[in-house]
């Protein structure tokens, strides 16, 4: 009998045509940022939400093009980033895409951006033989940095509080990286990567 504990398992499983809503709290996002040694000006934020991680990135970027496919209420363009043709070319994306739709966001991204590409996505999404044969054999990430600490995301909502079964690690792609992936731990950092104004 299996075992349908929490504890055990992910149970982050969202319909079909859900939106997804699950923010990343901005700690997750200067983890990234203090692992890569950034170069370009312009970053694009295809799944802005709230703004989060938009707010996190402005902190690194001169210029963060931000926008989602629904309107969370907070003034950034409405856009489906996988609809229609490939956008103009940026520096950088990053972003925290629906599971479902994570291998193609990554494969657009890594068509439209010149230095560098990173998708938050859950442990899980590193198993699964249609993902090794349609990305990984083909564009396996530069960088794979797997979170220590858990990164709790709450369904609709950004909080300090709770706890999850869930993993996460950053994927990052590199231009001009060959080579097989590298594979590093993100140490604890919450604590100090943390603000109260993250939470307001």
């Amino acid at each position: 009998m299996q075992n349908k504990s929490s504890a055990v398992m992910q149970r982050r499983s969202e319909p079909h045509d859900s939106l997804d809503d699950f923010p990343t709290p901005p700690w997750a996002t200067r983890a990234l940022l203090g692992r890569l040694e950034l170069s370009g000006r312009v970053c694009r934020e295809p799944t802005a939400n709230r703004g989060h991680m938009v707010r996190v990135l402005a902190e690194a970027f001169d210029n963060v093009e931000a926008s989602d496919v629904h309107d969370y209420g907070c003034g950034y363009p409405i856009n489906d980033y996988l609809f229609g043709p490939d956008p103009d070319g940026v520096d950088w994306t990053i972003f925290n895409s629906p599971f479902r739709l994570a291998e193609q966001f990554i494969s657009r991204a890594l068509r439209t951006s010149r230095v560098g590409v990173a998708a938050i996505v859950r442990s899980a999404f590193l198993e699964g033989i249609g993902r090794y044969q349609n990305l990984f054999s083909e564009q396996p990430p530069s960088l794979i940095l797997q979170f220590t600490e858990r990164v709790v995301m709450h369904k609709g909502r950004l909080s300090k509080d709770g706890s999850t079964a869930t993993a996460y690690c950053w994927l990052v792609w590199q231009q001009g990286r060959d080579g097989l992936p590298q594979f590093d731990w993100i140490p604890p950092c919450r604590r100090r990567l943390e603000r109260l104004e993250d939470y307001e």
